[in-house]
């Protein structure tokens, strides 16, 4: 998170009484997006998805996001400090379609806030599909702790 919404992967929104759920096909990825009223937490956890709080503004979902995990990153390899927050606007713009904008703002690591907006299609007939990758598991973990790709193609086996 942010980065998790701009995957290529489908999405699925479960509207539940007091709380939004987005699961992500990619990596398996579950949000939570609290619409009970509560506030966003003045001492939150960090997690790699933040705490998100959200709000309707008529036909909009506003959602507020902070307390991100040190090891989340912005974008690929753009680290962030512990001011960062994310505020997303969630919107049907047709049957279909939903607009999401995003802006992360961050004081300490970016100059400005950084925007992005995209729109995601509703597949009526897609569901989301298990994210295994245990037959070629390309990702590991070194002696130390630390996560790799091995870009090498897998091994044939004869």
């Amino acid at each position: 998170m942010p980065a998790i919404m701009g995957h290529p992967y489908p999405y699925e929104f479960l509207l539940t009484p007091g709380k939004v759920t987005i699961i992500s096909e990619a990596y398996m990825q579950v949000r939570h997006i609290y619409t009970d009223g509560r506030p966003l937490p003045a001492d939150p956890d960090p997690t790699f998805n933040g705490t998100s709080i959200g709000r309707w503004q008529g036909d909009t979902l506003i959602v507020e996001t902070i307390g991100f995990s040190p090891l989340t990153t912005i974008a690929r390899n753009t680290l962030h400090s512990d001011k960062m927050r994310v505020t997303e606007r969630f919107r049907l713009t047709g049957p279909d379609t939903m607009s999401i904008e995003t802006i992360v703002i961050d004081p300490e690591a970016l100059a400005k806030p950084w925007t992005t907006a995209r729109t995601l299609a509703r597949h009526r007939d897609w569901t989301i599909r298990e994210y295994i990758c245990e037959e070629n598991n390309r990702n590991f973990l070194d002696a130390q702790g630390k996560a790799g790709v091995k870009l090498a193609p897998p091994a044939k086996k004869e």
